[in-house]
């Protein structure tokens, strides 16, 4: 089978566990060269870097907290050095708080749009001095953008509705350069941090009208396919993968 990435550069943010973990193994096994970055851990972003150079890609692990500015763009250009360019950025990496509105911390406030929104920011401004024609910049927002159907996560609803509007923007002033710029909205996916098991698991099945948890590869597939050359017509999208969530 045609590999759709070959000779593709891609960084992916967050990308040694989870969700990350699954689209980096993908974009590789469709030929694309990856690097992916990490907070802590190195021992298994290295394993995760390893296992993906077996299929022929060239992959590496960089140390980067979505939060620190300076770091993420050095990752960024650090991964256009070692691949020789970027084609593909994929914003993965985020976090979730959640607690009452009477109990929200302002430094974690801070820190989720930090995390969740600044850095896609930060990293979209330092790779697209790289990107040519034909680029592709992929956010991973969540459904929540659209329903938040319990309480305590009103901030982290907001960080990702302020990035299904970043990604709007984006498409326009990066459009003209033939880079286009989706946003991937998954519902409930079954990983380390969010497993498909539990009572709050069964909560957020009665919501969907698929009841089950999504597999990370299901979203890694969805980001391939925005990342290959037959998405070239998509941009400025918040496309939701949901199993019915928001339906």
């Amino acid at each position: 089978m045609k590999r759709m990435l070959v000779h593709r550069r891609a960084l992916v943010t967050g990308g040694s566990r989870g969700i990350g973990a699954a689209i980096v193994k993908r974009l590789a096994r469709e030929g694309a060269d990856v690097a992916l970055t990490y907070v802590s851990k190195p021992d298994l972003a290295e394993e995760m870097a390893q296992s993906v150079r077996t299929v022929g890609v060239k992959a590496i692990a960089l140390q980067a907290d979505n939060a620190d500015a300076k770091a993420l763009s050095a990752a960024v250009d650090q991964a256009v050095q070692e691949l020789g360019g970027i084609d593909i950025l994929v914003h993965n990496a985020g976090i979730a708080v959640m607690a009452p509105i009477d109990d929200f911390k302002l430094v974690d406030f801070d820190r989720m749009l930090a995390v969740n929104l600044r850095a896609v920011f930060v990293a979209t401004q330092a790779a697209v001095k790289h990107m040519h024609k034909g680029g592709r910049i992929i956010t991973i927002g969540s459904c929540n953008a659209e329903r938040m159907p319990f309480e305590g996560g009103a901030v982290y609803a907001m960080s990702k509705a302020g990035l299904a509007g970043l990604v709007k923007g984006l498409a326009r002033d990066l459009g003209g350069r033939g880079i286009t710029v989706n946003n991937v909205q998954p519902g409930p996916v079954n990983t380390d941090m969010n497993p498909a098991t539990g009572a709050f698991a069964d909560k957020l099945r009665g919501l969907m009208a698929v009841p089950r948890y999504a597999d990370a590869d299901e979203i890694a597939a969805f980001v391939a396919y925005l990342a290959g050359p037959e998405a070239g017509f998509i941009t400025g999208a918040s496309l939701t993968i949901d199993g019915g969530f928001t339906a």
